[in-house]
Order: structure tokens, then sequence, then C-alpha cells
């Protein structure tokens, strides 16, 4: 009997979809995985930015993990928008009782559009439980200086801040640096228990549809995980995956604001259906 590799995403449903649940689901699917899904808020969005937030009790959020865990029993999980103390326990104490092998927390904090997406007083709550229990974090320049406490402007930032970061108890960071100044973008990635940190670039794509890019390559990330790659080759493949979708997808026009790349622009890989154990 065969199975498909599977992919629990946590994380916010975004209506316009572009990011969140939807843009995971897209990532992990067009990579050939099956996505399972847990939602931790229903937001009001579109292109051009978010309305509102509605948190999904937390009660409903254990429930989503469970069923699924104890059904489909996913080896990888991402995390993505938890914006408030109960719902970041719950999913806490979730994944300490099911213990999946692998599990990517991307730290949303905030939007493309520069909306704020998480309360104040939960980043204490999510550095404290979420993130010891992550493989990997993923945060971006504004969420790395919101962790680290101080400025990540340049590479070098980067590099002390992802290993500040390791402090918190993960086995690894990569920071993303889309939005360095200039015309390249870095992504540094420093596994704990390693001197030198890798070191990720690619050309600026002039694109206004970069809606979601954080979340899809989360997903990937995790999805490459649940396939067998090691944290290095999963985050070079994901971001590849990524970047390629950027670029099929920059001339294309869905909504007034920013846009989401192309998920779905090559065919899904024939190779991920695994014997069953």
């Amino acid at each position: 009997m065969k199975k498909y590799p599977c992919v629990l995403t946590i994380a916010g449903s975004d209506c316009s979809g572009g990011a969140g649940i939807q843009a995971d689901i897209k990532s992990i699917s067009a990579l050939g995985a099956y996505a399972a899904s847990a939602i931790t808020a229903i937001t009001v969005q579109n292109t051009c930015g978010v309305e509102g937030i509605h948190p999904i009790p937390p009660l409903f959020v254990g429930n989503q993990i469970k069923a699924v865990m104890t059904d489909i029993r996913p080896n990888s999980v991402k995390i993505g928008m938890v914006n408030d103390v109960e719902i970041i326990r719950t999913i806490a104490a979730s994944l300490k009782e099911f213990n999946p092998q692998h599990i990517v927390f991307d730290p949303v904090m905030v939007s493309t559009s520069g909306c704020r997406l998480i309360e104040k007083t939960a980043i204490r709550t999510l550095i404290d439980e979420l993130i010891p229990l992550a493989e990997l974090i993923t945060p971006n320049l504004s969420e790395a200086e919101i962790l680290a406490n101080h400025p990540v402007k340049t590479v070098e930032d980067m590099k002390k801040a992802a290993k500040e970061l390791l402090q918190f108890g993960c086995r690894a960071v990569l920071i993303k640096g889309g939005h360095l100044e200039g015309g390249e973008m870095i992504d540094v990635l420093q596994v704990k228990q390693q001197e030198e940190p890798y070191l990720f670039s690619a050309h600026l794509v002039e694109s206004q549809n970069t809606h979601g890019t954080g979340c899809s390559l989360s997903s990937a990330i995790a999805t490459f995980l649940s396939l067998g790659e090691s944290i290095e080759k999963a985050v070079e493949h994901g971001k590849e995956f990524v970047y390629k979708g950027i670029c099929a997808g920059k001339d294309v026009h869905i909504g007034e604001g920013h846009g989401p790349l192309n998920h779905f622009y090559s065919p899904v890989p024939m190779h991920i259906l695994t014997e069953k154990e």
C-alpha cells in the first residue's frame, strides 16, 4: 500500500487566496504532498491589506490538530499566523502530545502590506513555548528585529541575529532578506552547532506580486522535509520553488495591491508516493 507524504499547516485563513492557509495548501499540493490544515484565525483581507482578524476558539484549534494527527498522522508541520496567547499554548501542547518529526515555524507578525498580525502580549509566549519546539523558524527582517530586539538591516546583522535566535531553542534559523536594500536578495540560514551560516542569494524580481511568499516558502520547506531532505536542501529547494513562482506570476494581474505568486508554474513531481510502512 502506498501513501502520500503529508504536511499539516496550522495558520490563518486568507479569503483572497494569496497567503495563509490557502497559500500553504497550494504550495504543499504543487510539490506533490498531501495538505491538511488547522485554521487559527479568519482574516478579512485582500491584496491591498488586512481589515480584520477573528481568532478561532483555542479548543477548536486543538481539536483540528488532534483530528488530523490521530488519523492522517503527518510527519511534517508548518505553523504560520498565531495571534493570541491561548492559541499559542494550545498549539504547543498539541505538538508536544503528538511529536511530529518536522516542525517549521514562520513567526508571522507583519503582513506584506505592513499590517500587524499578532498581539504584542503573544510575542513572549511565542518565544517561550513555540520556538523551542521548532526544527526551523523563518522570520523576515521585521520579524527578526522584533525577536532579536535590535535592528536587522544588513547581512551581517542577519548573521548576528540568526545566532541569537538559536538561543530560543530551535534547531535552525532562516532569516529572509527579501527587503534588503539593493538588487540582491540574500537569506541567511544558521544551523545549530555549525559555526558558519549558509547564504542563499537571488536577483531581485521586479514584481508587485509578492503576497504570501513567506507562507509559501515555509510550507515548501516543510514539504521537502517531509520528503526526506536535510534542512539545508529543503531550504534551497523551497527558495527555488518560491523564486520560480514569483518569476512566473510577476506579470499577472490579480487584485489592486500585492498579488500572489504562481504556485503551479510546473507539473507536480511524480516521485512522491512512498511505500506505507
